[in-house]
């Protein structure tokens, strides 16, 4: 029995480590590409419309949305999509939209979703208004420097390239639960997605950026296409892939702010996120589990104190702990330049711990709970609501001129200029 604990243990922490070399392989050709990647003036990139749904005030809202008003682009306008004309958040775009009166400023009344996915409802009106064809989807809780719209833009120019996608460092908001969020944002997730991304190239997306044209949008048949999934931004970089476009992988990183604060909120999320990878890349996820180490790590001391080698045992932790902390410093700070992936890193090895509980989590149910409604994941990663169902059809849509327009006045807008 002693021997049996300590043989799954072992492949287990051999598995993790193994995995750590793949990362440190494609965190470095990551980095090196970054570093030989060029400059473009703007001259030579196209207008680009940023599409940003909000829903709601949160942490840091206010310069999270700045760094869109702040791009060192010529050609770009934003357009802010809210349910009503009563979202907190569009008085935070108001605010800013005064102050930075030269970027051209829309907001999107969507009203309530007309899909399961209430961002893919929210996309598909903002869409029709944009006025450019090369689009920019970010979420609210993403902040981007001065050059993410240069870095990002420029490989779409190229007609293979269907999508371009950011990895993400996580910002913490205080508390220990935001600190361990934000360290698997910046140290577990973009170790997946590089890893991905060096074994078969880049065939998904990740939501907080991503940055398509009309044109390949067309080909799936609309972004209403992603209505009913989940991980829309993996089914998006998927169809496009599958339709014979390149996913790229760009390499401007982004900040994305963990607004979950309360360890009850911070479970949901994470068990969602961990839900939907389940349902979208079952035989993917299932290969997670061996990736983490101190889970495996600490059954291998275990089962060495039972068999009185205590040794054994502190080198086998030692072995597991010594991994997290520099998968922590090699992606989360090399790699990503997140300060709190060096600081905190030796707190990793506990998110490890944490992620793993949520790995085994994920396969204990089939709901998740989504901006406070509870939702059931279907086979290939499509969902339904348990109770309610979503709002059909959509109502009439009030939209801004270039300048912007005020919550109050958008709620009075001629229906004239709604688009239905």
């Amino acid at each position: 029995m002693i021997f049996a604990l300590l043989l799954c243990s072992l492949v287990g922490l051999l598995s993790s480590t193994v995995y750590l070399g793949l990362t440190t392989v494609a965190a470095y050709r990551f980095a090196r590409s970054r570093r030989a990647a060029g400059e473009s003036g703007d001259a030579s990139l196209p207008p680009i419309s940023v599409l940003k749904p909000v829903h709601g005030d949160e942490p840091y809202l206010s310069s999270s949305l700045e760094s869109f008003f702040q791009q060192r682009y010529d050609r770009y306008e934003l357009i802010f999509g809210a349910r009503s004309a009563d979202d907190p958040a569009l008085a935070v775009v108001e605010t800013l939209r005064r102050r930075y009166p030269h970027v051209p400023t829309r907001i999107v009344l969507t009203g309530p979703p007309i899909y399961a996915n209430a961002k893919v409802s929210a996309l598909e009106p903002m869409i029709e208004a944009a006025a450019h064809s090369f689009l920019l989807i970010a979420d609210s809780d993403t902040r981007v420097g001065p050059h993410c719209l240069r870095e990002v833009i420029a490989p779409l120019s190229d007609p293979r390239v269907g999508l371009v996608t950011c990895l993400y460092r996580g910002v913490s908001i205080g508390g220990l639960s935001s600190r361990l969020e934000a360290l698997g944002m910046s140290v577990e997730m973009p170790s997946g997605v590089l890893v991905a991304n060096l074994l078969e190239g880049m065939r998904f997306a990740l939501g907080p950026t991503m940055a398509t044209r009309k044109d390949v949008l067309n080909q799936l048949g609309g972004i209403g296409t992603l209505g009913e999934y989940l991980a829309d931004d993996y089914m998006l970089g998927r169809l496009i892939w599958q339709s014979g476009h390149e996913v790229v992988l760009s390499r401007h990183v982004v900040d994305h702010i963990i607004v979950n604060q309360r360890w009850r909120a911070s479970l949901q999320h994470q068990v969602r996120w961990m839900r939907s990878t389940r349902f979208s890349r079952p035989l993917g996820h299932l290969g997670t589990g061996l990736t983490f180490a101190m889970p495996f790590g600490a059954l291998a001391a275990i089962a060495a104190v039972l068999a009185d080698r205590v040794g054994l045992g502190l080198i086998f932790i030692a072995w597991a702990y010594a991994s997290r902390v520099a998968q922590s410093v090699i992606v989360g700070f090399a790699t990503l330049g997140d300060q709190q992936a060096l600081s905190n890193c030796w707190l990793y090895p506990l998110r490890d711990l944490v992620g793993f509980a949520h790995w085994c989590v994920s396969y204990a149910g089939t709901s998740i709970v989504w901006r406070g409604e509870r939702f059931e994941l279907l086979r290939g990663g499509r969902m339904r609501a348990e109770q309610a169902a979503v709002a059909r059809p959509r109502p009439l849509t009030a939209r801004t001129h270039a300048g912007g327009l005020r919550p109050e006045q958008a709620a009075s807008a001629d229906p004239g200029e709604s688009k239905g």
